[in-house]
């Protein structure tokens, strides 16, 4: 899946992910290969990515906004 994050004053994260795991305003979820299409808002938590080297990277978001269709995830988020 391609990933990006990014925040109003730059993008920090660009890349293939294997997993992302999200803090949702109504409770975390997580986003796998050929997840169906969603929007969502996020809340204050934690952020995690698995790319596909296995590497871990996480993120403390204030909330926010996810879209993910076809494979493609886009964050949007307040601030980090």
């Amino acid at each position: 899946m391609f990933l990006e994050i990014i925040t109003p004053d730059k993008k920090i994260f660009e890349g293939e992910a294997r997993s992302v795991k999200l803090p949702g305003s109504k409770g975390s979820f997580q986003i796998l290969e050929n997840h169906a299409p969603i929007i969502s808002t996020l809340k204050k938590g934690t952020l995690k990515v698995v790319d596909n080297h296995n590497e871990e990277h996480s993120f403390v978001v204030e909330g926010g906004v996810i879209e993910n269709n076809k494979n493609k995830i886009i964050v949007l988020l307040e601030e980090i």
